[in-house]
């Protein structure tokens, strides 16, 4: 092993984690060890942690993370029980001995096969159609601001996007880093009570907006000794009723009070936010508030 290697097994292993159903809460305690850093794409990690049970909706999900982390890289499989982090610290120290890395589990195909297909064969279809060499085309349509023409692009986001509850799935039509539309295609795993506890939601929120340390030290039931953390957040930022904006929502998890019993309609509460908005908006609400508001937008669809 070079001295950049013996450096680098000392350093915190990058992990990225696809959480299953009943496994947020505890995979989020496992994470706070020293001897591990959050990663937050899968393109920074080393190692790929499954915490629980992957439901088969989310299988082909779990394939696509899992081929987006560099070589090497290694996968564990961790069901709750006992520290994860010796284990993962050690498939790290084998990675940087030369282990063999964790082969691809998809074929090397494009999402959108473009090749020989259009006029021109790159993929396109007129002046404006197509998925020209495998990108679909933004169409342009009136912005909800100002009626100005913009691009409009839809993409799915979940169910193991490191913003959203994991589970989630969303399709989320955006001009520039504006929502037009969303629509839930798959609600979030149920977690139980401890992921909705005040101190985790609160440290969820934290981590969002850049509060790392101070998140950490929330999630292991701390003062967060942050700075006017709310001052992050604008006034007025999803405002559900008189007052209770993501401002305030923060504010009582931080003193320990639960919040609200139910989370807005995801399909009504996100457009015309900017990205940042709109994750910030998502994550005031706890886990089993968002999934209570799942199951009445599917009832009433």
């Amino acid at each position: 092993m070079s001295l950049l290697d013996r450096l680098a097994g000392r350093a915190p292993v990058p992990v990225f984690a696809c959480i299953g159903p009943g496994m947020q809460a505890v995979t989020e305690h496992a994470l706070l060890s020293p001897r591990l850093r959050r990663a937050a794409s899968p393109r920074e990690a080393a190692v790929l942690l499954r915490a629980g049970a992957i439901p088969e909706r989310a299988a082909a999900a779990f394939g696509r993370v899992h081929d987006q982390l560099p070589h090497p890289r290694a996968v564990l499989r961790w069901d709750g029980q006992g520290d994860p982090a010796d284990v993962i610290t050690d498939a790290w120290v084998d990675l940087l001995n030369g282990a063999d890395s964790d082969t691809d589990r998809r074929s090397d195909e494009p999402p959108n096969p473009w090749e020989g297909k259009g006029d021109h064969g790159q993929g396109g279809e007129g002046m404006m159609g197509g998925v020209p060499y495998g990108r679909p085309m933004a169409m342009t349509g009136d912005d909800i601001r100002d009626g100005l023409q913009l691009d409009a692009y839809t993409a799915t986001v979940g169910p193991f996007a490191p913003m959203l509850p994991p589970g989630l799935t969303l399709e989320i039509t955006l001009q520039g880093d504006v929502i037009i539309s969303t629509s839930v295609t798959a609600p979030p795993f149920p977690q139980g009570d401890e992921a909705s506890a005040p101190h985790l939601c609160a440290a969820r929120l934290l981590r969002l907006l850049g509060l790392n340390a101070a998140a950490a030290r929330v999630a292991r039931g701390s003062s967060p000794r942050a700075l006017w953390t709310r001052g992050a957040i604008p006034a007025g930022l999803g405002e559900a009723a008189k007052g209770e904006d993501v401002r305030a929502r923060l504010s009582a998890w931080l003193a320990g009070q639960a919040g609200p019993y139910q989370a807005p309609r995801i399909g009504s509460m996100l457009p015309g936010l900017e990205w940042h908005e709109a994750m910030l908006v998502l994550n005031s609400y706890a886990p089993d508030a968002l999934h209570r508001a799942c199951a009445e937008e599917e009832e009433a669809a």
